[in-house]
């Protein structure tokens, strides 16, 4: 029996089973170009979000793992550029060698050649500042000269751990390939997909924007939704609701000024200023009338960036109250908290809201917070 696969903290494949096989796929015929081979970096929770948004993108899954998703793909590269629920989108390429020495041979230092070039032909706005290599046993010689060869002959300056660029590089993972080989990953992106291009500031405890685009796969959205997102933060949540897809009504509010300035520069780079409202208020005492939303969400404070134990036992009892008084007998409330016992005991002695489902643990910064679909349990 294979051995059971864990994630380490970074959601990456452990080098051992990779998860559920979805069998051999077609790499193409002739009539059409030939599939490449990719791979997702996921984090541990969002696996099955993420396996369902790369079939809508015409992916064909290979296999699918704790930690990402690997699959073959005929279609425009650009387009790979636009998933909002992984980590990061690599392309994979497979040596049948034994030791990482000889991808130094003319052939296979070729072809990583020929990958590196591949990845700098993305959007313009998506340069390289350097090349970084990531691989277990990376100090050794032989990676010292892989790393050597490869900024020589692609022109980036090689970023170590030292000297990393905020501007972005060219990410190549080495590892072995479980089934014998190695592998030779390209991280399609200067950046992982989930640093998103719009964030130009970020308060303390900001939110993923992978689980931001997942929660509302829960919460649920169509064009009449009147959105409420509460203590908005940076605005993540907000945003990612607002990129996908039309609503009749966006709305943020939170109680410090510092926090709705740097949401209003975040909605302005993401293009949602002439679709979102943005309001200092306190979410104990919301501004608006009964029933005025029917989608609502919240990633309430953890206790340990914001807020604290103490605090939160006082706040979430509250919170829940007002936001039953703004939302529509018909409402969803999704909400997103580290503080799990607190909020099951919270939950069980009120009455506005019920828990509409089992809640979705999920993977941030080395917490466990869960995400919770509420519903309106009874009229105002």
């Amino acid at each position: 029996m294979a051995p059971k696969r864990r994630p380490n903290k970074r959601g990456k494949f452990a080098e051992h089973d990779r998860g559920r096989s979805y069998g051999k796929p077609d790499k193409g015929d002739s009539f059409g170009p030939p599939a490449a081979l990719f791979e997702v970096e996921v984090l541990p929770g969002l696996v099955p979000f993420v396996a369902e948004e790369l079939k809508r993108f015409g992916a064909q899954l290979l296999v699918a793992g704790e930690g990402g998703v690997t699959f073959y793909y005929t279609g425009p590269r650009a387009r790979l550029f636009e998933l909002r629920r992984c980590v990061s989108v690599y392309e994979v390429l497979r040596f049948d060698v034994p030791r990482p020495k000889a991808l130094l041979g003319h052939e296979h230092f070729t072809r990583i050649l020929a990958l590196v070039g591949r990845l700098r032909q993305g959007p313009p706005e998506q340069e390289f500042a350097g090349i970084r290599l990531g691989a277990a046993g990376g100090g050794s010689p032989v990676f010292a000269r892989l790393t050597s060869a490869l900024a020589e002959a692609s022109g980036l300056a090689h970023r170590s751990d030292d000297n990393r660029s905020d501007d972005g590089e060219l990410l190549l993972r080495f590892r072995r390939d479980p089934k014998g080989g190695w592998e030779v990953l390209g991280r399609l992106t200067p950046r992982p997909l989930s640093a998103r291009a719009w964030r130009e500031c970020n308060m303390p405890g900001g939110l993923n924007a992978s689980i931001a685009a997942v929660s509302h796969d829960l919460l649920g959205s169509s064009a009449g939704d009147r959105y409420l997102n509460l203590m908005c933060g940076s605005g993540t949540l907000l945003i990612e609701r607002g990129l996908a897809g039309k609503w009749a009504r966006g709305v943020g509010i939170d109680i410090e000024r510092q926090a709705i300035a740097c949401a209003s520069r975040n909605v302005a780079a993401a293009g949602l200023m002439a679709k979102a409202e943005l309001l200092v208020a306190d979410a104990l005492s919301l501004p608006f009338e009964r029933s005025s939303f029917n989608r609502l969400s919240v990633d309430l404070p953890w206790g340990d960036a914001v807020g604290d134990h103490q605090g939160n036992a006082q706040l979430y009892p509250r919170f829940l109250d007002e936001a039953g008084r703004v939302a529509a007998p018909s409402a969803n409330l999704l909400v997103i908290t580290h503080e799990l016992k607190l909020f099951e005991r919270v939950l069980a002695a009120q009455s506005l809201w019920r828990l509409g489902r089992e809640p979705l643990r999920v993977f941030q910064g080395g917490h466990r917070p869960g995400l919770h679909l509420l519903e309106r349990s009874r009229k105002p």
